[in-house]
């Protein structure tokens, strides 16, 4: 029988879809060098255990799935019923098994990989809501499961950092994260900007601006409240200390 393969056509989707894959696999990649024990330890998150991050991961894939469902059917289903109901079903994700946690995130994984693989090439264009009530189409549901899976294999503490993730991925999650401060209008006076390119992203108006300034995977460190190595900071308001980034989510 022959292989099946993805029945989107768009070049750009295709590429996005690899970058979403391939961080699926490095995520599942880390999982699998810790131990079960280890699976109790702490992450990057405040109050999370690498048991919170798996379970959230995996439950994410099946919450996107269900968009792509809706997609591909126009029959509405949710990511989440509720915000309560997704902070319960990862916590209750926390408690299961080492072999059931594991096997959450590859079945959810596989099933959300499938789900992508079928969508008619036609029907990536229909809209669907997220958990934050945002209408996009279906298309966007990859780039949200891209930056679930890089983001928190790097949470899990196993020796992942930002440096491993894709220039692309971290240029587009900085803009994410730049552009969510300017929507809430949280990135007054802040610049940040990226070292030995043109890249800038805030507050690029401000003529007294406090400087973030780094090499790409430190400034998305900091950007995302994981970490202040590799940025330097410049300019009145800094009082000689780097700020803590803005909430995003």
């Amino acid at each position: 029988m022959a292989a099946r393969h993805d029945l989107a056509t768009d070049p750009g989707l295709q590429e996005e879809l690899l970058q979403a894959r391939r961080g699926t696999a490095f995520f599942a990649r880390k999982l699998n060098e810790l131990a079960d024990a280890e699976l109790d330890g702490g992450t990057l998150l405040p109050d999370w255990t690498r048991r919170h991050v798996v379970a959230h991961v995996g439950y994410n894939a099946r919450a996107i799935a269900r968009l792509v469902e809706w997609a591909a059917t126009g029959v509405e289903t949710p990511m989440y019923p509720s915000p309560e109901a997704r902070n319960h079903e990862i916590n209750f994700g926390a408690t299961l098994s080492p072999i059931a946690l594991r096997n959450l995130f590859d079945h959810s994984a596989v099933h959300l990989s499938v789900e992508w693989r079928d969508l008619p090439d036609a029907s990536w264009a229909n809209e669907v809501r997220t958990a934050q009530g945002r209408t996009v189409p279906a298309s966007e549901t990859v780039w949200m499961r891209t930056r679930e899976v890089w983001i928190h294999a790097v949470d899990l503490n196993n020796g992942a950092t930002f440096n491993d993730v894709p220039p692309a991925v971290l240029e587009r999650l900085l803009g994410d994260i730049t552009g969510a401060w300017k929507t809430r209008g949280t990135d007054t006076g802040l610049l940040v900007k990226v070292t030995g390119t043109d890249l800038a992203f805030g507050d690029t108006s401000a003529t007294n601006p406090t400087i973030i300034s780094g090499p790409l995977a430190a400034v998305v460190e900091w950007a995302t409240g994981r970490g202040t190595n590799s940025v330097t900071t410049h300019g009145t308001l800094a009082n000689g200390t780097t700020p803590a980034a803005p909430n995003w989510i």
